[in-house]
């Protein structure tokens, strides 16, 4: 290949441009995945960025400055960048300065590989502070650290630009045997690990060393997270500690686990708002633990971290970890930490908080690789542009910015398009998600559904899910409590009305709802009704960019496509 026809194009700011429409463009889309991250995505044009936590991770899961510049070497059209290059080795070299290791008398000892980086950096009165020394009376390579101050340390670092490799262990954790089914408790089916999840729990564990032990995993919705989990919990073998988005996650985790693990319910406790009980293996919420009477008082049930010698606490949909359980966990370093997420994105920029708290990644499988495989569900994307009655558009535009989202978003005539896909998808399993009640309201009432929101008691809520997976409700209308851990594998149409301003992981989450395998092998379908030309568009472009990164491409057609097409054929 000439280098006139290479596919990357670098930028000295450290952005990468690939054209959607070159031969390479999958293949190259799936080696800038490990270590870069897309940060636009329109119809021609994709653009990159290499960002120091992109090459962190990168550098966790075995790669080397060598194999990503060679890599971009092999393929850039003008070559890389000298700032790009150096930014690249610096910052892998810096991945590699800080050791944390576990000291003789129950401390720790924090080496640098060049004394004068550390030296420079003890200028900064928060570090000096944590470490209990100044650049003047730095010896050597290496200080003496508490054994408590281990995640301040490493938030401290990671916030000037040096993340540390901690190797300093983990207590074992109260021991428990927790034995993996060969058969589903459920339905009798056979049950074994993928290779991909095999994979999964190998490189967080590690055999039990301290180069593993604590890091997140990324894999798609319906790709099994939560038995990467379970066999996770199996290698350890210890008291573990489960976190999870809300109560019905709570309750999916405890039939998962009596399910697929020898454990017995009485091993098995829910730690919520409804029950307070503590057991080898205690499933707690967000909510609950993030519970205080007032601003000014104590978190609750923090208590709960220590109040049990766990040898693993797991974070579900790591990337909502809530700030105060940031700090808690700041103060746990000591226990393994295992995250589960479909994407590290945080619309906080809080990703180096996930990735020196709770770890660095450890596993990410493409989605795309996955559905080639048929561990996913194949899924077609489509983007519905509906108009604006012009009445509504005089109203939109002299209104407030935050009041222009909303009218976007509300767009009556998406209620039209909406219930033409419900039509055109008769006999199909359907979700209707969105973000503001009383659209969601009015479009269940039209179309005589029934809606699940997060005022309704958690048993009307299961009991609804569980009709729908019988095939007694065949269509539901779902608030953002749908966007996480509901359990609906013949869910097969969602159709989104509206959103959560540009959100990324919230896109990402919903697709994710339609993702598991179909039993009878067929595909999906999702659709994002937008309002065109306003910023509801806007925002639908920015919540397409994780998926675009993955390797969907949304089609895009116009509303009145849709209100002319008859009902498909069943």
């Amino acid at each position: 290949m000439s280098s006139d026809d290479r596919p990357l194009i670098l930028q000295s700011d450290l952005s990468i441009v690939l054209e959607t429409a070159h031969p390479d463009f999958e293949a190259m889309r799936d080696g800038l995945l490990p270590f870069a991250e897309l940060v636009k995505s329109p119809e021609y044009l994709h653009t990159y960025r290499v960002t120091p936590v992109s090459v962190w991770n990168a550098a966790a899961t075995g790669m080397d400055a060598d194999a990503v510049l060679g890599f971009l070497e092999a393929h850039a059209r003008y070559g890389v960048p000298e700032v790009f290059a150096r930014e690249v080795r610096s910052w892998f070299h810096r991945a590699d300065l800080f050791t944390l290791r576990a000291g003789d008398d129950g401390d720790l000892v924090l080496e640098c590989a060049e004394p004068e980086v550390l030296r420079e950096l003890l200028h900064d009165v928060g570090l000096a502070e944590l470490l209990g020394v100044d650049p003047a009376g730095l010896e050597g390579d290496r200080v003496r650290v508490a054994a408590g101050l281990r995640g301040r340390l490493k938030h401290a670092l990671v916030g000037l630009g040096y993340p540390v490799r901690d190797v300093a262990g983990y207590v074992e954790g109260a021991p428990l045997e927790i034995r993996l089914r060969r058969t589903s408790q459920r339905d009798g089916a056979p049950f074994e690990l993928r290779p991909y999840q095999r994979e999964a729990v190998e490189a967080f564990h590690r055999g039990g060393s301290a180069l593993g032990g604590s890091g997140v995993v990324v894999l798609p919705c319906g790709a099994g997270k939560t038995v990467v989990a379970l066999a996770a919990m199996a290698a350890v073998g210890a008291h573990t500690l489960v976190l999870t988005p809300n109560t019905v996650a709570l309750r999916q985790w405890r039939e998962e686990l009596l399910d697929k693990t020898e454990l017995s319910p009485e091993d098995v406790g829910e730690y919520s708002g409804e029950s307070k009980e503590i057991r080898p293996v205690t499933l707690t919420t967000y909510q609950i633990l993030t519970y205080r009477r007032s601003k000014e008082e104590d978190f609750l049930h923090f208590e709960l971290f220590t109040r049990q010698d766990w040898g693993l606490v797991v974070y579900d949909e790591v990337h909502l970890l809530p700030a105060p359980v940031f700090r808690a966990t700041a103060e746990i370093q000591a226990r393994r930490r295992l995250g589960l997420t479909a994407t590290l994105v945080r619309e906080d920029g809080k990703e180096d908080e996930v990735f020196c708290l709770v770890g660095p990644k450890r596993y990410d499988a493409p989605w795309k690789d996955l559905e080639r495989r048929g561990y996913i569900a194949a899924v077609r994307c489509v983007e519905v542009r509906v108009p604006m009655d012009p009445d509504l558009r005089v109203r939109y535009l002299a209104a407030t910015k935050r009041a222009r989202l909303r009218l976007a978003a509300e767009n009556p005539a998406k209620e039209d398009v909406a219930a033409a896909l419900v039509e055109r998808h008769a006999g199909e399993r359907i979700l209707l998600i969105g973000q503001y009640l009383d659209q969601l309201r009015a479009l269940a009432h039209r179309l005589g559904v029934p809606m699940v929101h997060g005022r309704m008691p958690n048993e009307e809520r299961e009991e609804l899910y569980a009709a729908f997976r019988e095939g007694q409700v065949p269509t539901l209308v779902v608030s953002k409590v749908g966007n996480f851990a509901i359990d609906l594998p013949d869910a097969n149409v969602a159709i989104q009305v509206s959103g959560t301003f540009g959100s990324r992981q919230e896109e990402a989450q919903r697709l994710g709802r339609i993702l598991r395998p179909k039993r009878d092998g067929g595909g999906a379908t999702f659709y994002s009704l937008v309002t065109e030309g306003t910023v509801d568009q806007d925002h639908a472009d920015n919540r397409q960019r994780f998926l675009a990164e993955q390797g969907y491409r949304y089609e895009i057609v116009p509303a009145a496509a849709v209100l002319s097409e008859s009902p498909s054929p069943r």
